[in-house]
């Protein structure tokens, strides 16, 4: 996801509103990444035993997913709003959806989405729901929980007061249960397997714009108690390159215990620190065990090539796909020799659901995807939740 074109609209915005651009940057109110840290972290007390993250795969109760504001995303709302609505009426046919916007906004959500999709008048700053809404975890006894991991607007790159109150009031209205999280994180920073491993980069969540002064031995230690992992491989990634200092959700994802998709660049990708990075991670991942102590099978998921003209910040990742209920939702690019293998790789890898991939110009042009706009609650052992 990307810094520089968010940061352009929001400054856009906020000039238009009479506002100052340094409110989105670390000495604005709500963007200050100081202030904010030191509000995230004085309701986190002891976690409660047992917590577990399910992965993805896990059934579903329902999707979350949050409507894009205008004064964030300026003249390219219209069509931001068309790739949220698709992604919103196509998850709706396999599961339920909740879609957050605030009262201005709520009425033109139902009828771009439908009324298959639930809006719910909660206000919110941006669409990203995977990096702002809970991160849902199962208790001992099955029932789901939310973790609220404190968002701070990426380590105070974008302005968030509404956002970093979206994990509470969700919760809220859902009549979850809240758990404070021990870290600022977001959920795009974390990857699970489901079976014990953890799978992050060591850029966002090792950061002082998060979790200044903790090492990385504490950020394992309070990973490992928050989401009931036993390993955590860490990858590098890059800080300062993306408003996310590279979240893993766009590199690499585990599709089963033992098996990790890494998005590849492209033939004749330019040797950039993008490259680089790539290269890093496949290199631990080749050598890196599971929490079984096994080895992981790689799979790669070369991006697209030919796309056309396209910002800086647009994200060609395959990788940023989301597994719902009986199926895989993925980007479609208009590659269409890439598209259609990214599609045949998915296939092998989640046999028995439907591979369905969507045009996301707009949205990949924030520097974010399916993945990012998405956030689901697993089915609790307890009910039918």
């Amino acid at each position: 996801m990307a810094m520089n074109r968010r940061q352009a609209l929001l400054t856009a915005a906020l000039t238009a509103l009479g506002g100052s651009a340094a409110a989105c940057g670390t000495g604005g109110t709500h963007g200050s990444d100081t202030g904010t840290r030191t509000r995230a972290r004085t309701d986190a007390g002891p976690l409660p035993a047992g917590l577990r993250m399910p992965d993805e795969a896990h059934p579903h109760a329902r999707t979350f997913m949050a409507w894009p504001h205008a004064a964030v995303w300026g003249g390219d709302t219209e069509g931001v709003r068309a790739d949220i609505a698709r992604i919103a009426r196509t998850v709706a046919g396999f599961e339920p959806v909740t879609l957050l916007a605030g009262k201005r906004d709520a009425e033109g959500a139902r009828k771009a989405c439908g009324s298959t999709v639930d809006v719910v008048g909660i206000p919110v700053d941006d669409l990203w729901m995977r990096d702002t809404g809970p991160t849902f975890v199962l208790r001992e006894d099955g029932r789901p929980a939310g973790l609220d991991l404190h968002f701070n607007g990426w380590g105070g790159k974008q302005e968030h007061g509404l956002d970093r109150q979206v994990a509470r009031r969700l919760l809220a209205h859902e009549g979850l249960e809240r758990i404070p999280a021990p870290l600022v994180a977001e959920g795009g920073s974390l990857e699970v397997d489901g079976a014990g491993t953890l799978l992050v980069t060591e850029s966002s969540l090792v950061n002082d714009n998060r979790n200044k002064g903790t090492s990385r031995a504490a950020v394992e230690d309070g990973l490992k108690a928050m989401l009931g992992v036993r390993e955590v491989i860490w990858l590098k990634g890059l800080k300062s390159e993306d408003i996310t200092d590279y979240h893993v959700d766009s590199l690499a994802r585990f599709a089963a215990p033992g098996v990790v998709v890494l998005n590849t660049p492209a033939p004749g990708a330019p040797r950039d620190v993008w490259l680089k990075a790539y290269e890093e991670a496949r290199s631990v991942l080749r050598s890196a065990v599971d929490a079984r102590g096994k080895g992981l099978e790689v799979v790669a998921l070369p991006e697209p090539a030919d796309i056309g003209r396209r910002g800086p910040d647009f994200l060609a990742s395959y990788v940023n796909y989301y597994v719902i209920n009986g199926a895989v939702l993925a980007p479609r690019f208009g590659d269409r020799k890439a598209d259609d293998r990214a599609a045949g790789v998915l296939r092998e890898l989640y046999p028995g659901r439907r591979v369905v991939q969507l045009p996301v110009d707009t949205l990949a042009e924030g520097g974010g995807s399916i993945h990012c706009s998405t956030q689901q609650l697993p089915r609790g052992t307890d009910s039918d939740r």
